[in-house]
């Protein structure tokens, strides 16, 4: 007997495998005989797509922050993704309220905590090094262990002022006092110019915003990839996508990718304003935005599952497997025209659009807009 059945449900392979889940965990893969049992049954008839639940690593979700903010469950179980990471929006002076907060959602909320104590309440938070203290991102990450899977700094001229690569250079010294946890950098303008940054970083750190179309992105002038970039990659440095308001530009993306430049993960970078007004809007509709620049269905739901797991060190989650969590994002396709808009204000026209019905986290289904009027969902 299980608590929930998925049947007949459509693997990004285009495969077909019945899901089934006791406990909070997924119990059995595969086809199901006829005759096993739960509580509640939803055949998919092979219409709907089911993955791994969506996790998106690069979201803005402390609600009390003054400039970053959105609500956990909007930009999450609403949206199909199971769980979000918030980027930074909190220090060690914060993060304690933001887990608290939190506790009632729905969605798995976990966070990289911003190096500076005070998060991002202003847009310099690194422009005085006073604002690191070691001692107290430490004390943080020991009082929220499972909540803190990582650390964040913003390394962009607006965001350090005068200091140039010394916070990069802090936050490596506080990774390795703290287990080496995942490092998220976020690039923007220069300074510090992102040779400087990307010679700083190892294996498992995580470059945010890497197809922004600023002058210190990661191709050169001529449109190929840089070769402190890429000595960063040979080293495993991973690259995030972290679209949001003023960092995805179609182009870059479009000639990374001819090169084989792909994304490890797939971000949104979402908060309330570029979700409302664009360009951003969902997760939904960002990892749309890369059929258009030469990925497939299968590489795109990788860059938002296994891909993201690993990288965040999260056995548990991004894999359809017996014994990993039950969290799993059921969706549609819809094959229509459909515009797209990158940071930059240009816009591409696609033909496929990712429309999530569903998000199962830890067993239970929980519909979206989408889901609640799509027939197939109907009893």
């Amino acid at each position: 007997m299980y608590d929930l059945i998925i049947r007949q449900a459509k693997c990004p392979d285009g495969s077909l495998t019945d899901i089934a889940i006791r406990d909070g965990k997924i119990a059995a893969t595969g086809q199901l005989d006829s005759g096993a049992t739960a509580t509640h049954i939803l055949d998919l008839h092979g219409q709907v797509y089911a993955s791994a639940g969506w996790i998106d690593s690069h979201v803005h979700c402390y609600i009390k922050s003054p400039i970053y903010h959105d609500e956990p469950d909007l930009i999450g179980v609403a949206s199909g993704v199971t769980t979000v990471v918030d980027a930074g929006s909190t220090g060690a002076n914060d993060v304690d309220d933001f887990y608290q907060l939190t506790r009632a959602a729905k969605t798995n909320v976990l966070a990289f905590l911003n190096i500076a104590r005070t998060g991002i309440v202003t847009q310099n938070e690194l422009a005085d090094m006073n604002q690191i203290d070691k001692a107290a991102v430490r004390d943080a990450i020991t009082r929220n262990p499972g909540f803190i899977i990582g650390i964040k700094a913003r390394m962009s001229s607006s965001v350090v002022g005068k200091n140039g690569i010394k916070p990069l250079e802090r936050a490596k010294a506080i990774q390795q006092e703290n287990n080496d946890l995942p490092l998220m950098v976020h690039i923007g303008n220069n300074p510090p110019d992102l040779d400087e940054i990307t010679d700083l970083l190892t294996s498992g750190d995580i470059i945010t915003h890497c197809y922004n179309g600023k002058p210190n992105r990661i191709l050169s002038p001529e449109g190929v990839l840089r070769d402190s970039v890429k000595r960063a990659l040979s080293r495993g440095v991973l690259l995030d996508v972290g679209h949001g308001s003023a960092s995805f530009s179609f182009e870059v993306a479009r000639l990374a990718i001819a090169q084989g430049i792909v994304p490890h993960t797939i971000s949104s970078d979402i908060y309330c304003r570029n979700r409302v007004t664009g360009p951003v809007h969902s997760l939904a509709t960002v990892m749309s935005k890369f059929f258009t620049v030469g990925l497939s269905l299968e590489q795109v739901i990788e860059c938002v599952t296994c891909n993201v797991a690993d990288a965040l060190r999260l056995p548990s989650k991004g894999r359809l497997e017996v014994g990993a969590d039950a969290d799993l994002t059921l969706f549609e396709i819809q094959h229509a025209p459909k515009v797209f808009v990158d940071s930059e204000g240009q816009s591409v026209t696609g033909e496929q659009l990712l429309v999530p019905l569903a998000a199962v986290v830890a067993g239970v289904a929980l519909l979206t807009d989408e889901g609640k009027s799509n027939h197939v969902f109907e009893v």
